[in-house]
């Protein structure tokens, strides 16, 4: 989210914006009541649909002073399942958005009117790095199969504030028709470009700005956007219209656009960071002139990371940061002496040291890939939201981000891999692509010697390997739980992947703050019931930790493409001694499904009156096209089958009796 802070001094300029808040609610309210919308019992374009929006509308009205989004919807209930439609969330960030002016209302089938009486509540969605995201909760009355429920509210962004912003047509219900309307900024003291970009609109559907400066759209029949497993982020595949504004006048040419942003961000981070002199002195307290080079950069790598990350913290009260008394931070020396900063400078921070160090260093300015696949083409500088330093090692390069807690030296956090980003130096136009790790680097490790009792259950030591970014996101999620809760968050990890009622209780006290080592579980695990008899003999499944394959892909069609997060591995090993006396009739063959950047291999060896059962799933790709979804879910099928086949035993003459 790009912010412009236009100050009060503009409130002069700004008393010319006639179209107030007030002004532009009377524009949006409550629509007449409509014979055939209540008499509509489907939507032929929705077949089945619970419910669909027959009209949405949005105006924006970008003043800078009282600057204001005002939004109304209109939903058909068609299905039971549809009345869960009458509960509300409306998203706003707390601090500089708000929501205000809720209005709504229920139309029973019959036209009878139900006014929304009651008062809408705060409820916290999410929060991070220094962001708090609420939602106004609010559920209307009376709905019923056949209703219409209306609503209507403003969104107010901070005063003198300016944000970009978006159309989002896509919903999870088709919409019949809607129409959106946004009155740009005018600037008296400071001039601002508003551009604007778009993504699937339907056919017909395009913005256009008339004589009085207003962006007008309306758009139809828009299909309802539907939500799979594996697919990449929702904001990169709805159909959308993105407005960005820009200080000053915009740049038409797309190297021009970017080698304008470069040299500026190139400009602000070596102010930030030319504090050499200091950086030399802190580097001679980190490493050893004698050391190598590699030694050296995870030495500064590491003493960076032990720096206190204000990113990461709990958000403070204004009372708290007051008592505090931290000051923001100019430069890299500010940062080293007072020992904090937030995510960003603590990047900008190794950046300083390695290159004092003598290393060939440059920061780069990229695009999470969380919420949107960046592409200049779009120049949308706003998009290139996190910084990663590169380091030029014995003629390769190295992308690394110390700013990111728990992140392993030579890793990247998952959604700053595979992204493209800009270098950033004197020519102000060097685009690079970091890299994206091998399956391999990131693993989940399974090895166990476990004992079959005579009554088939199965019990012994378990110990999991958590690597790479396995081992990274379970320390950045637990890391401000108490051991109590991080040994059940462990322990609940392993019976979840078993499939079937199992323990496994916590032995050891795994290491939770380094970025470097794995994070090691033992257990002590106890499967009940693990062998299930057939006649005389006894089966025994021949994999245990397959929970995570049951369910994936199953569906015969797909809309969407498949993304991973990050490639990743895992890995079972796990020896199963029997009872005595025990004989093993048959096992079943190995298997090799080799889909190049999917493969699973699973095996089952006997020897000396124990079974060793090894398994392990490489997931080495991170976008699939939508058209080999049919291979990919063979292969997952194919896995399923695996996973199911039994070891079949002779028990001794005690249990065949029994």
């Amino acid at each position: 989210m790009t912010v412009f802070r236009l100050g009060k001094w503009l409130a002069v300029g700004l008393a010319i914006c006639t179209w107030t808040a007030q002004e532009a609610k009377a524009g949006i309210g409550f629509q007449p009541v409509s014979p055939d919308e209540l008499q509509l019992k489907s939507e032929p374009q929705a077949p089945g649909a619970p419910a669909i929006v027959l009209f949405r509308q949005v105006d924006r009205d970008d003043n800078g002073r009282t600057s204001h989004e005002d939004n109304y919807f209109r939903i058909k209930i068609l299905t039971e399942e549809g009345r869960k439609y009458g509960n509300v969330e409306v998203p706003f960030l707390k601090g500089i958005q708000n929501v205000i002016g809720v209005r709504a209302r229920t139309i029973r089938p019959d036209g009878s009117i139900v006014e929304f009486a009651g008062q809408a509540f705060d409820k916290e969605l999410v929060k991070g790095r220094g962001l708090k995201y609420l939602a106004k909760t609010f559920t209307l009355p009376d709905v019923q199969v056949g209703s219409i429920i209306e609503y209507y509210y403003t969104t107010d962004l901070g005063e003198y504030m300016l944000f970009d912003s978006h159309w989002i047509l896509s919903d999870e219900l088709f919409t019949k028709k809607a129409r959106f309307s946004l009155k740009p900024y005018t600037g008296t003291y400071r001039t601002f470009t508003l551009r604007w970009s778009w993504h699937g609109l339907p056919p017909g559907a395009e913005p256009k700005q008339g004589p009085d400066r207003i962006v007008r759209m309306e758009a139809g029949n828009i299909p309802a956007f539907l939500l799979e497993d594996y697919m990449p982020p929702p904001n990169e595949l709805k159909s959308r219209v993105d407005f960005i504004y820009e200080e000053g006048f915009a740049e038409k040419d797309e190297d021009s656009y970017w080698r304008k942003i470069g040299k500026r961000r190139n400009g602000e981070l070596e102010s930030f960071i030319g504090k050499r002199k200091a950086m030399e002195q802190a580097v001679a307290q980190i490493v050893s002139p004698s050391g190598s080079q590699d030694v050296k950069l995870r030495k500064i790598y590491d003493r960076v990371q032990q720096i206190r990350n204000t990113s990461y913290e709990l958000q403070k009260t204004a009372q708290e940061e007051k008592r505090a008394k931290e000051k923001p931070l100019d430069n890299v020396e500010e940062v080293w002496k007072k020992g904090y900063g937030n995510s960003f400078q603590l990047t900008w921070l190794y950046l300083a040291l390695v290159r004092a160090a003598g290393f060939e260093a440059y920061g780069c300015w990229v695009s999470d890939r969380r919420e949107y696949f960046f592409s200049k083409v779009t120049m949308q500088s706003a998009k290139l939201d996190t910084n990663v330093v590169l380091v030029k090692l014995n003629g390769k390069d190295l992308y690394l981000d110390p700013g990111v807690p728990f992140t392993p030296f030579g890793l990247l956090p998952w959604s700053e891999t595979a992204v493209a980003g800009l270098r950033l130096d004197n020519d102000g136009e060097t685009w690079i692509k970091t890299t994206l790790p091998e399956a391999s680097e990131s693993k989940i490790e399974r090895v166990g010697n476990l004992k079959l009792s005579d009554s088939g259950d199965l019990e012994g030591k378990l110990t999991v390997t958590y690597t790479g970014l396995e081992a990274m996101y379970h320390r950045m999620n637990e890391r401000r739980a108490d051991e109590v809760a991080r040994k059940k968050f462990l322990e609940e990890r392993v019976t979840a992947q078993i499939g079937v009622p199992a323990e496994a209780e916590l032995t050891n006290k795994p290491d939770w703050t380094s970025s470097e080592t794995p994070l090691v579980a033992e257990y002590i695990l106890k499967i009940p019931g693990w062998a299930s008899n057939a006649g005389k003999r006894v089966l025994l499944p021949a994999a245990i930790f397959t929970a995570g394959e049951k369910g994936v892909f199953e569906h015969a069609n797909r809309v969407q493409p498949i993304y991973f997060d990050y490639p990743y591995q895992k890995a079972d090993d796990i020896t199963v001694e029997l009872p005595a006396g025990w004989q093993v009739s048959s096992v079943p063959p190995a298997q090799d499904l080799n889909g190049k950047v999917v493969v699973y291999n699973a095996k089952v060896e006997q020897s000396h009156g124990s079974l060793r059962l090894t398994r392990k799933l490489t997931i080495d790709v991170l976008l699939v096209d939508q058209k080999y979804y049919p291979a990919l879910r063979n292969f997952f099928q194919a896995v399923r089958t695996s996973d199911g086949v039994q070891i079949v035993v002779q028990p001794g003459e005690i249990h065949a009796s029994n």
